[in-house]
């Protein structure tokens, strides 16, 4: 076997390599035999086929094998000896030989690049800082009633906060125009549902009133051919309904799941969730910090065959979800290539992570496995059989060490850099979403 070895690129690699003719004819001659005890063509008995005529039908295809068999072995061998980490697989080049003596071939592959830490002494993290009191667990109640909202009939104005049924008639240049016309349409005034012009329209209006408005549809409305034209509305406003909300009893707290409705006990069980929820997103706000400063301070050069790889998973993920939404995906186009730049990212952040972990010891611990399945636990209501499912299965366990090794990257990261705490406002900060 010959060889010879160039660089091309940063993480391109070339290997000019043969292997022997007469190996290749061996292994044809043992595949051949194998394949000559199994058979069957029209007149032969299973296994009595005459070899002449097996080499004539399956020469070609045998030979081909022995060739990529070949190829992988000596290949194979001379990256061992080498010590070289391929990313992909390795592409061959066939190549004229100067005699018939050896097959001769280029393989070109990529390989994985070196990463050198760099120093992260000089960046920053941000962490939000917020604390839960009871004006805050008074605020995620009055969102859990706000959801639970009911609607009773009213003679009344229409005001902000209530559900109205209209019927509506739009026309753009005196024409009537598609989706402009409606009969029995509910929506909430004040939910955002409707364009605000529309909704403020029906301010004041009594069941049985009507009125006609100019309305101009945004710049950049879905429907490109009103974007940014004015049109005319006419609402027949044929009923309002005021809101009603729950009382903060007993039967409130029974409906949300509280054992014998006990109302301090649904007060403690939000400040647990929100504790929890504030605490997940004061992470994340931190690992994006730190997943970006990983990659300012440890500028890489990524192999293609790993980004190509990392967009057509990302693209399969984007199509599942659009399945999940009872999408057809085949009338959808999901191209890889959308995803290039994520692929990039999540490509650099998986290599120079990879190294922190090996380099800095931040394998995840059985201990820490467990404090974290237990954690995610508390928010269902038998947390000792989550726990169960999740060690019942490797698979599932190898989630959570995932976690934990990218928490331990991000703990060591945040002792590395410069961090403020900053005190955030609770509804900025959570979105009202409590």
């Amino acid at each position: 076997m010959q060889n010879n070895q160039e660089t091309q690129s940063v993480l391109e690699r070339r290997i000019d390599m043969s292997v022997p003719m007469a190996d290749i004819e061996k292994e044809v001659d043992v595949r051949l035999k194998r394949l000559a005890k199994t058979v069957k063509m029209p007149g032969f008995r299973p296994g009595k086929v005459p070899m002449k005529i097996v080499a004539q039908t399956y020469g070609h295809e045998a030979r081909s094998e022995a060739i990529g068999t070949a190829v992988e072995k000596a290949l194979g061998e001379k990256l061992r000896e080498d010590n070289i980490r391929i990313a992909g697989r390795p592409r061959i080049e066939p190549k004229e030989a100067d005699g018939e003596a050896s097959f001769a071939f280029t393989a070109v592959f990529e390989v994985y690049p070196e990463i050198p830490l760099g120093d992260l002494s000089g960046h920053k993290v941000d962490r939000p800082a917020l604390a839960i009191g009871e004006a805050e667990v008074d605020k995620t109640i009055d969102v859990l009633r706000k959801q639970r909202t009911r609607f009773e009939e009213t003679d009344r104005a229409a005001a902000e906060g209530d559900r109205v049924v209209v019927d509506f008639t739009g026309r753009k240049d005196g024409e009537l125009f598609d989706g402009g016309q409606a009969q029995d349409f509910p929506f909430v005034i004040g939910a955002g549902s409707m364009l605000k012009d529309f909704e403020t329209a029906a301010l004041g209006l009594k069941a049985g009133e009507s009125k006609t408005f100019d309305m101009t549809f945004p710049d950049d409305y879905h429907a490109t051919e009103l974007a940014g034209k004015a049109v005319q509305f006419e609402v027949v406003l044929k009923r309002v309904e005021g809101p009603i909300l729950p009382a903060l009893d007993k039967e409130f707290a029974l409906a949300l799941g509280v054992v014998d409705g006990d109302v301090a006990q649904l007060r403690e069980e939000v400040r647990s969730n929100l504790e929890r929820e504030v605490k997940r997103r004061v992470q994340a706000k931190v690992k994006e910090q730190v997943m970006d400063a990983l990659i300012e301070a440890n500028p890489i050069e990524v192999p293609q065959a790993l980004v190509q790889a990392e967009a057509q998973q990302l693209a399969q993920n984007a199509r599942r979800d659009l399945e999940m939404r009872g999408m057809n995906v085949k009338d959808i186009p999901v191209d890889p290539s959308w995803f290039t730049d994520q692929a990039v990212r999540r490509v650099k952040l998986g290599l120079i992570m990879a190294e922190l972990v090996k380099e800095k010891d931040l394998f995840a611990k059985p201990e820490q496995v467990r404090t974290l399945v237990e954690e995610m636990a508390q928010s269902y209501e038998d947390p000792a059989e989550l726990v169960r499912w999740y060690y019942a299965q490797p698979e599932r366990l190898s989630q959570a060490e995932a976690v934990v090794i990218e928490d331990n990257v991000v703990a060591w990261v945040v002792s590395q850099v410069q961090t403020t705490d900053t005190e955030v406002a609770f509804d900025e900060f959570m979105g009202n979403a409590a």
